[in-house]
């Protein structure tokens, strides 16, 4: 699977951003998906995740109210939606597939095949 991931960009602090990971190479419809961060100098975090069938969604606390991921199987793509944005957004944000098929992880070390990313910067 080679994920592509879109969308970043600069904006201004409570602005929006739409970000995108298109998949190709192999369908994802039956995978879990992720949405991680890394800032300059930090961790790789986790932002969200979404079931195979997108019943299910995970947030981590920093971003719930704010965040969105939804997925079209159809399309293989899965986004997240980013509103209010703080300058502590600021990161390089990537898709992943998660390895299993039991409950959604929020560890990078059980997802697979990751984008390239795409950089958010958010302005104060």
């Amino acid at each position: 699977v080679q994920l592509q991931a879109s969308g970043g960009g600069l904006v201004q602090a409570g602005g929006s951003l739409r970000l995108s990971c298109a998949a190709s190479g192999r369908s994802i419809s039956t995978y879990h998906m992720g949405w991680f961060r890394q800032a300059p100098g930090k961790e790789r975090q986790f932002v969200a995740a979404i079931s195979w069938n997108g019943e299910n969604t995970v947030y981590t606390d920093s971003v719930k109210g704010r965040f969105t991921i939804s997925r079209d199987n159809a399309k293989s793509t899965v986004y997240l939606q980013m509103n209010s944005l703080k300058p502590e957004d600021t990161a390089t944000y990537y898709c992943a597939v998660q390895r299993d098929w039991g409950r959604i992880r929020v560890v990078g070390a059980s997802y697979d095949y990751w984008g390239q990313g795409t950089l958010v910067t958010v302005s104060s």
